[in-house]
């Protein structure tokens, strides 16, 4: 009995038809079409239509942050665009009923089920692709067989995914990546864009444009409600769903990417080991580590922990931060390093809610601040650790210039308002900005909004919410400067 016989043919057609409704009635099914866009579709949706056909496209991110729902936007899109309903077709890789089956295999039984002649001008989904075994070679072969088909995959075994594409395919693939939802894309999908206007605040000598808002607290509200609950648009739009997180997002999140995900990827033969080390690390969200505390603290050998790190962060799960000193020069050893859930709602899926006056604020605000700047390429984001004599000090956030190999801006990620009153015992970022010749730095606070000066140094005053609030908008308009 050969491998492809065992589900008859007529059974994976039918399966077809039922993923492909629009074939019949010209239209997706109204579960997706209801469902809010995320503001980074407008920044997807071209790369779907781009003329250059010849690329396929690779869509990765994280589990559960609407990558699906995308795909099936943009099948709405171009029916909306008069594409007609017979060229788009859309395969879920990760169904058991198409196991065995290659892409091609997958093609020609569209083709069959529609006896279309040609695929020239057809738009061809692949959800979940990382099923497929050696996924990105037989894709290859398909953007190369099919000069004039537009190709888009799907994929959130986000390590391999990313490897894979940029490995074997150079030249054939454009990666774009979706991140967790923004602080931004959730006041968006809330409908609470009510809460903020346009305005400016005072940077150094500059005044800046800037969001703000009419109502600090009903932000903050949002804020704390988006620290726990606002990674990812299913959680964010049922409360079903808040009110059981653990059982939602980590069955479906956590638990599938650490004990089936990265244990297929990677060959893990200690999962629950792994399970162990991502807890301990989530409780610890912004905190410093050294391997050899870490070793300690976990029981786990130094050098299985590195590749665990590495594993995490691949998968989306965690970012780690290096440290430079008060005038931001690398250090020659990495010993200590700074370890970050890619998204604070992660914390509060595995332990429980924080309220705004929970001791853990300060750590998930600067989980949450730094989950924004992650949907920036290529940034060089460090934090500055140092000791010298008896003066020591630290500063959150430092952007290193790469061209320059200096500091381009220091910011200190608080949840209170004493410093606001208080902008002298601010003396690690005074004494970081002096070293770097820095008239001005940028601080956080609750509900502070406002420009002291101390030591010569404009320090500006901005809410957290706010702050992160920015990130997302700057970084939208930065990608989609129309």
């Amino acid at each position: 009995m050969g491998k492809n016989t065992f589900i008859p043919t007529e059974k994976i057609t039918e399966r077809i038809h039922y993923e492909n409704p629009w074939w019949v009635t010209k239209t997706i099914s109204q579960t997706y079409s209801n469902m809010a866009k995320r503001l980074y579709f407008d920044l997807f949706y071209p790369y779907v239509k781009e003329p250059n056909i010849r690329r396929a496209l690779v869509l990765i991110g994280p589990r559960r942050v609407g990558k699906t729902v995308m795909l099936f936007h943009s099948i709405e899109t171009l029916l909306k665009e008069g594409v007609d309903a017979q060229q788009i077709f859309f395969v879920g890789v990760d169904n058991p009923i198409y196991i065995h089956r290659g892409l091609e295999d997958l093609l020609n039984l569209y083709k069959q089920s529609l006896n279309l002649t040609t695929l020239k001008g057809c738009y061809v989904f692949f959800d979940e692709i990382q099923y497929l075994k050696d996924w990105e070679r037989y894709l290859k072969i398909l953007v190369d067989s099919y000069p004039d088909t537009k190709f888009i995959v799907s994929g959130s075994a986000a390590a391999a995914l990313k490897w894979h594409s940029t490995e074997s395919g150079a030249g054939r693939f454009t990666d774009f990546m979706l991140p967790p939802l923004t602080f931004q894309e959730y006041i968006h999908l809330k409908n609470m864009n009510h809460l903020i206007h346009d305005g400016h605040i005072d940077y150094g000598e500059k005044s800046i444009p800037y969001c703000l808002t009419h109502d600090i607290k009903a932000l903050n509200k949002e804020f704390v409600h988006y620290l726990n609950f606002g990674g990812y648009p299913e959680v964010v739009l049922s409360e079903t769903i808040q009110s059981d997180m653990g059982r939602y997002v980590k069955n479906d999140i956590v638990d599938k990417v650490l004990l089936r995900d990265l244990p297929s990827l990677y060959g893990i033969k200690d999962v629950q080991e792994l399970n162990r080390f991502f807890t301990y690390i989530a409780y610890n969200t912004g905190n410093e580590f050294s391997y050899e505390a870490m070793s300690k603290e976990s029981g786990i050998q130094k050098d299985t922990l590195k590749k665990y790190l590495e594993y995490l962060e691949a998968a989306f799960l965690i970012k780690v931060l290096n440290k430079v000193d008060v005038n931001a020069k690398r250090l020659k050893r990495v010993t200590s390093f700074k370890v970050y859930l890619t998204n604070p709602s992660l914390r509060t899926a595995l332990f429980s809610p924080v309220t705004e006056t929970d001791s853990e604020m300060g750590n998930m605000v600067e989980t949450a601040v730094l989950s924004q700047w992650m949907h920036r390429e290529k940034l060089d984001l460090t934090y500055a650790r140092w000791k010298e004599g008896r003066a020591e000090g630290e500063v959150d956030l430092v952007l290193l210039d790469e061209k320059k190999f200096k500091p381009s801006w220091g910011v200190e990620i608080k949840w209170s308002n004493r410093y606001f009153q208080k902008p002298e015992e601010l003396k690690s970022l005074i004494q970081f900005c002096k070293a770097n010749s820095f008239r001005k730095a940028l601080v956080t606070s609750i509900d502070k909004l406002g420009a002291k000066k101390t030591a010569d140094i404009v320090l500006s005053f901005l809410p957290a919410s706010v702050y992160t609030y920015n990130i997302g908008d700057i970084t939208l308009k930065m990608k989609n400067p129309g």
